[in-house]
């Protein structure tokens, strides 16, 4: 793993990452030798290796995505991501807000069907590897947004695996001494509890390769009455307590184990969890005009501006 300020400027990056429904993912798990074929397409196409692979975005599976392809070719990482979060679809990464391309795009599924897919714009991208996706069952391995050592430290959010790492420890030292780490994790990235409570309803479902629905928790304690509603598509977008909206994306809304603080995810969350939800501001790129136009709340169909978690 090196990072971003060491690149060279004429490096060749290359994200590796996963596209499709976290749902499906839990019982059709990806393989290295996917993942591998597809940075080999995009690497026939264009006539030259990279030197380097980075994850698309730092959270779930798609943070460790490149490390096996890493393994098996031999590159080394960058610490670093196109999001410093996780966003559902693939034009929703810093790159397109400093004019990035997306493709050409090597695409491979488990089933040996692979694709270069070259289109006009990030968001064509989006659609047709979603829809080729859909048809290969739910998951397929991608190679995208090709761009060179210069640009990779322009445009991507610098440290995310480091900072991924930092954050485990804290959770796995508070594991062993049985307190919560919650203060530690705020003081690394500015976050702020929300609400704490038991899981009583999940509507959930995978559709047009996404997982999707949404969480209802019960308050406990000071939050004893209330009610939160969390809204997601492979990440959590909204989050409302008693019909008042108090977080959006792109700031970061989190579900903690209550006991634990690992997080759970939209495809794991369970009726009857105790847990604390939680909101991280996200990456400033994303508070710029152009960040709320590609990723705020208007961007997935909710009519209400973006207000920062910490207001």
């Amino acid at each position: 793993v090196v990072a971003a300020a060491e690149l060279r400027d004429d490096d060749r990056v290359a994200f590796i990452a996963g596209i499709g429904a976290p749902g499906v993912l839990v019982e059709k798990l990806p393989r290295v030798d996917e993942a591998v074929t597809a940075l080999h397409i995009l690497e026939a196409h264009l006539g030259s290796r990279f030197t380097h692979l980075c994850p698309a975005e730092a959270g779930g599976l798609n943070a460790l995505t490149p490390i096996g392809p890493a393994a098996a070719t031999g590159l080394p990482i960058v610490d670093a991501d196109g999001m410093g979060r996780a966003f559902p679809s693939l034009e929703l990464v810093t790159p397109t807000l400093d004019g990035g391309v997306c493709t050409p795009m090597g695409f491979a599924d488990e089933h040996g069907n692979t694709m270069l897919i070259d289109t006009p714009t990030n968001l064509w991208a989006e659609d047709f590897a979603r829809a080729a996706t859909v048809a290969s069952g739910g998951i397929a391995m991608l190679a995208l947004y090709p761009m060179t050592g210069r640009q990779a430290k322009d445009w991507l959010v610098h440290g995310a695996l480091s900072l991924a790492q930092r954050l485990g420890q804290a959770v796995r030292r508070g594991s062993s001494t049985g307190e919560l780490p919650l203060d530690e994790i705020f003081a690394e990235t500015g976050g702020h509890r929300l609400f704490h409570g038991t899981v009583v309803d999940v509507d959930r479902r995978n559709e047009r390769g996404w997982t999707m629905g949404t969480v209802v928790v019960s308050g406990t304690g000071r939050h004893g009455g209330q009610s939160m509603e969390i809204d997601f598509q492979n990440e959590n977008l909204v989050a409302r307590v008693d019909d008042s909206i108090v977080a959006t994306t792109p700031d970061l809304i989190m579900v903690l184990g209550l006991d634990t603080a690992e997080p759970i995810p939209a495809e794991d969350v369970r009726y009857g969890q105790r847990v604390t939800v939680v909101g991280l501001p996200c990456d400033p790129q994303w508070r710029t005009p152009a960040g709320l136009a590609l990723t705020g709340p208007r961007r997935f169909g909710y009519d209400v501006d973006f207000r920062p978690i910490e207001a």
